[in-house]
């Protein structure tokens, strides 16, 4: 927080400062809580039209060519929409009497009970899952990474015909909630990718998914009701928190079991990946752009992996009313920040940005000339270079205007 002499105080008493504020809007992130990844991130445990692009209408949800339009987009893309089953090992368990008065000397007793107690063996059970999509003829299926997230889980998938197989995870994105699986069959009928860049707020898009882990190939229809949007998403049986960057809005149903199933234009292509939902908000849910998933496949086809370039820094976006808070001399950039845990330092020890020299409390305004705002966001622009580039930062550091080159490194 800066003082009126042009002094900084200490980032970490600011940053604790704004909390204490009660912001409710930090960095572009959505003012509704993006809920845990229980109910938001929509990847939960269980208990063909032939006809051009200019000739499909795109009228208003209520208006009879509207219906048929949708129909024929559930017709063409449900064939490639999977379930995403996830199951594990876990202890055998059972049931067995016991009398809270020990032996039955005098006879059994009416007040028998009973136990749960470990067999000795393990039985596999279905414990999880999500949606999918089918993106390569070949056996490519895109869903979410929290989907399929634990490392010694068994993964399945549902097709539309009831048909289950088994897939492998081949590859996760290391800062995107994406993954790829593979399973080994081959002409399986796919879904097309859209241009996520020229999707416009109020058009009609269609979300099919596993709805609550239970009803395949759910349709929910809405429109784009927000575009560039900012979110927290965090699962409460991992403990894990990242930011959603440049996601799509939308009032289109994305219930529990949806996540990693296709958000649809009226063309029957995938334009973004449902993932999550904002907790305690009337139909607000939010899809990773496809664009984002092409590159994800690109990656994989080209390296076997998802390459991603980092600097190493965690950051909030600086606002107006986070400026007016802190009393900061911008009202755009990125604030460097720590985390909520105490080894979640604002600069990642080691990292690029550690090594040029980048503090807790500076703030980086431009990268490679391009302003960083709330529309466009570091992690964007970031996300847009390559491992090995070497990018020039405007960083405002301790008061003082600097130019800082960074060369980029691979997130692991």
């Amino acid at each position: 927080m800066v003082e009126d002499s042009g002094t900084v105080r200490s980032p970490r008493e600011a940053w604790v400062l704004l909390l204490a504020a009660g912001l409710g809007f930090l960095g572009g992130i959505v003012g509704a809580n993006v809920s845990d990844r229980g109910l938001a991130m929509r990847g939960e445990g269980f208990d063909g039209d032939s006809r051009s692009e200019q000739s499909v209408s795109s009228p208003s949800r209520g208006e009879p060519g509207a219906q048929e339009t949708v129909v024929r987009v559930v017709e063409k893309a449900s064939p490639a929409v999977v379930a995403v089953i996830v199951s594990k090992d876990v202890p055998r368990v059972e049931e067995v009497p016991l009398s809270p008065f020990g032996d039955d000397f005098f006879g059994p007793s009416p007040f028998r009970l009973r136990i749960r107690r470990p067999t000795g063996d393990v039985e596999r059970r279905d414990i999880g899952g999500g949606s999918g999509f089918v993106v390569d003829a070949d056996g490519l299926i895109l869903t979410n990474r929290h989907v399929v997230s634990g490392e010694d889980a068994k993964v399945d998938v549902v097709f539309n015909t009831g048909e289950r197989s088994p897939a492998k995870v081949v590859t996760r994105d290391p800062l995107l909630d994406l993954a790829v699986l593979k399973v080994e069959k081959k002409d399986l009928p796919t879904i097309p990718f859209g241009n996520s860049d020229d999707i416009r707020v109020g058009q009609t898009v269609v979300a099919i998914g596993n709805a609550l882990g239970e009803f395949r190939n759910t349709v929910s229809v809405g429109v784009v009701s927000g575009l560039g949007r900012q979110v927290r998403a965090g699962d409460r049986a991992t403990g894990e928190v990242e930011v959603l960057d440049q996601v799509i809005q939308t009032d289109a149903a994305i219930n529990v079991g949806n996540s990693g199933g296709p958000l649809l234009d009226l063309f029957g292509r995938a334009i973004g990946v449902n993932t999550a939902v904002a907790g305690g908000a009337e139909n607000i849910g939010f899809a990773l752009p496809i664009r984002e998933a092409e590159r994800v496949l690109r990656d994989f086809k080209e390296h076997g992996r998802v390459v991603r370039p980092i600097v190493g820094v965690r950051y909030v976006l600086i606002t107006p009313a986070i400026q007016s808070a802190l009393r900061l001399p911008t009202h755009e950039g990125a604030l460097l920040v720590p985390g909520e845990g105490p080894e979640e330092l604002a600069v990642i020890p080691g990292s690029a940005a550690d090594k040029a020299g980048l503090q807790e409390g500076d703030m980086i305004l431009e990268v490679d000339g391009q302003k960083v705002t709330p529309d466009r966001s570091l992690q964007s622009l970031i996300r847009a270079k390559r491992p090995g580039d070497t990018v020039t930062l405007t960083v405002l550091s301790r008061g003082n205007r600097k130019t800082v080159s960074v060369t980029l490194e691979e997130a692991r």
